[in-house]
């Protein structure tokens, strides 16, 4: 495919601005990074160039992105349960699940009017995180058996303001992933976990 082939060595420079970053994460990796996410992923990727003096190919960029997120190494949620009752002011969910956020596991225990609402209010009462979730979009990559679902939430924990996300072949958990993300890369801003890194291959 010449189009492809094309778009695979273009390199990212620090002109290149957030529209060239979205363009090649969207048509070379399926990603389709809200406004907001662009604004603060180019802001990582310019700190990084700004350090390493490189340009970045679109490889590089994609590492990045994952490692920023946390994408690949975001722990699920594990020992879920989600039960969905029906109350005189319409429908709860509660939520238990083991959350792996750096070195330590918490149990949680929540209730809302959706999964993420009640996975959000087990977080805060096991963390004691202010949790707030401002947006949230989601879409596939793929199809069929194989497909995966994309979550991006911009979260605001505490006074940040920040993106999460999460990829997995079920919408719900690519969610709750998404919301570990955030966790993770808020409580590695203020140093309780160790900052991510990528290789810059260029």
């Amino acid at each position: 495919d010449l189009g492809r082939s094309y778009e695979a060595v273009i390199r990212v420079n620090s002109q290149s601005g957030k529209g060239g970053i979205a363009y090649l994460l969207e048509h070379e990796f399926g990603l389709e990074l809200p406004r907001r996410l662009q604004i603060e992923f180019s802001q990582v990727v310019q700190g990084v160039m700004d350090t390493s003096g490189k340009e970045l190919t679109a490889q590089d960029l994609f590492a990045l992105f994952q490692a920023t997120y946390g994408v690949k190494t975001v722990v699920a949620p594990e020992r879920l349960m989600i039960e969905e009752s029906t109350q005189a002011d319409g429908k709860v969910f509660s939520i238990k699940a083991d959350v792996r956020l750096g070195a330590h596991v918490h149990a949680i225990q929540g209730s809302g009017t959706g999964p993420i609402d009640a996975f959000v209010a087990g977080l805060m009462a096991a963390t004691g995180q202010v949790v707030r979730v401002l947006d949230y979009r989601e879409h596939a990559i793929g199809s069929g058996a194989s497909a995966q679902a994309v979550a991006y939430l911009e979260l605001r924990i505490n006074e940040e303001t920040l993106f999460g996300v999460g990829m997995d072949g079920n919408i719900v958990s690519a969610s709750l992933k998404a919301i570990v993300s955030g966790l993770q890369r808020s409580q590695a801003g203020r140093g309780d976990l160790a900052p991510v890194s990528a290789t810059i291959t260029s």
